[in-house]
């Protein structure tokens, strides 16, 4: 049993440029944040091209799920950027691949004092141990089925989405 997290960018894994002062991608800090979570089972790490999650475009999207279609694990963790993390994961869903796949990301960047990056990461390791093969969202410390949940923006929080 093994787990693949797959590092697609979003505030998670941005840097603080202090020349320019501004959020940016360098390399990915997911190397890093495995090792510090102490995670005792085999992971590997997967990198895409990092990507603020509001410059994605379906081709992006699809990047994304052929990552997870091709990996040999059968539990993915994805990091991902939070504006259109409920798009992905509905590729994803639809696409059906009998795999737990879990994405997460955060709304402070890891290396910013006060980041809900780790705490999201080790959440949804663990959940990814143990929920059935599905998509999911999770975020704040609530799991979410791909097709019942939104960002709510106002909060800076994830919600059920009411089914009307």
């Amino acid at each position: 049993m093994s787990l693949c997290v797959i590092a697609a960018g979003g505030t998670f894994d941005k840097h603080y440029d202090e020349i320019a002062g501004k959020l940016v991608f360098r390399d990915s800090v997911l190397p890093g944040v495995i090792e510090r979570s102490r995670i005792t089972l085999p992971v590997r790490l997967e990198a895409l091209p990092l990507l603020d999650s509001l410059d994605m475009v379906d081709a992006d999207r699809q990047r994304i799920r052929d990552a997870c279609a091709n990996a040999l694990e059968t539990m993915i963790v994805i990091i991902h950027g939070t504006d259109t993390m409920q798009q992905t994961a509905e590729v994803l869903g639809r696409a059906a691949l009998g795999k737990t796949i879990v994405l997460t990301g955060a709304m402070v960047p890891y290396e910013i004092a006060q980041s809900d990056a780790l705490f999201n990461f080790g959440f949804a390791t663990g959940v990814a141990q143990t929920l059935p093969p599905g998509v999911y969202v999770a975020m704040n410390g609530q799991v979410f089925g791909w097709d019942a949940v939104r960002k709510d923006r106002s909060r800076g929080v994830f919600e059920r989405k009411s089914m009307e």
